[in-house]
């Protein structure tokens, strides 16, 4: 029986040291593109991925293409058993690689964008003037609240809405301060301050976008071959143009991650498959819906128990 598949590619934070070191050690096909991304970037990105250390795999500038390659990686694995994507959305950083699995940009012209939009995330607002937080078991409607009842302190907006109960909040350091204590208030179970190095998805961030349209006008992008789900509308994305459009916004607006995954499972998708590092994603769609199944890639072991269960071929 074919099941309609979807595609969710893991952003920032996934990391970590020696992912895809496996499906190095056993695919051609992941050899050749880890050699590629080295050569691509002018550095060995496989290093960093497979040997750390952990506080350069973590600067923002490495995060970005390294998680893009382990994905990308996984992507080629698992188009190499048959198991392809009808549609595909990616958190945050996650984005460009549904874009590289729906042929909208070349990996290679992706790679180096996304070092460079790490670097621009990190370097438009100052280290330690921005914060981000996640604010658990409140309603959506309330936590927008509590950013405004908190604006007059700064800029405090609501930057990933994840799934029920979990929204992450941006902006300066006092503003979400204040906000995390109202939402406190207001009846949060908690609020959970991030180990970020950037306020990213919230206004702040606009002279970044700026700096990547420069470098998204240099690049090659193509109307994508399966829907890819914007974080910015939770939509598909039309066409080349409007990806452009998309991708800029998208650095300094909320990642819409529930309204997409709900998206998804009403055009038809039954069964979600994470792309790369990490289990973030799973974690978010079961509290999404627990009529749809959930499978992570990012070794052998769950590359395996992925292909024994869905009937693709190893």
């Amino acid at each position: 029986m074919q099941h309609r598949i979807g595609f969710m590619f893991p952003g920032q934070g996934a990391q970590y040291v020696g992912m895809g070191r496996e499906l190095y050690d056993c695919y051609d096909e992941v050899r050749e593109l880890f050699d590629r991304a080295d050569e691509v970037l002018g550095k060995s990105i496989s290093r960093i991925c497979f040997e750390g250390p952990e506080d350069e795999l973590v600067k923002t500038e490495n995060t970005q293409p390294a998680i893009l390659l382990v994905s990308t990686a996984v992507l080629k694995v698992l188009a190499k058993h048959s198991i392809k994507p009808a549609m595909a959305a990616g958190l945050s950083l996650g984005e460009y690689g549904a874009l590289v699995a729906a042929d909208a940009i070349a990996f290679e012209d992706a790679l180096p964008l996304v070092m460079k939009r790490g670097q621009f995330m990190q370097r438009t607002v100052p280290l330690g003037e921005g914060m981000m937080a996640a604010v658990l078991g409140l309603e959506r409607e309330k936590v927008e609240e509590c950013c405004s009842m908190a604006g007059d302190t700064g800029v405090v907006e609501p930057a990933n809405y994840n799934c029920p109960g979990q929204i992450v909040i941006s902006g300066q350091v006092a503003a979400v301060q204040k906000a995390c204590a109202i939402a406190k208030d207001m009846g949060a179970k908690r609020t959970v301050l991030l180990s970020v190095s950037a306020p990213f998805h919230c206004s702040l961030l606009k002279p970044a976008g700026e700096e990547l349209k420069k470098e998204l006008d240099k690049i090659d992008i193509r109307d994508p071959e399966i829907p890819v789900i914007s974080n910015v509308e939770a939509l598909p994305a039309r066409d080349a143009a409007h990806i452009r459009r998309l991708l800029v916004q998208q650095v300094s607006s909320p990642v819409r991650w529930e309204d997409s995954i709900r998206y998804m499972i009403k055009c038809g998708i039954e069964i979600f498959i994470e792309v790369g590092p990490g289990k973030v994603l799973n974690g978010f769609l079961k509290k999404i819906s627990n009529k749809v199944k959930g499978y992570n890639v990012e070794d052998l072991k769950s590359l395996r128990r992925t292909i024994e269960e869905l009937g693709g071929t190893l």
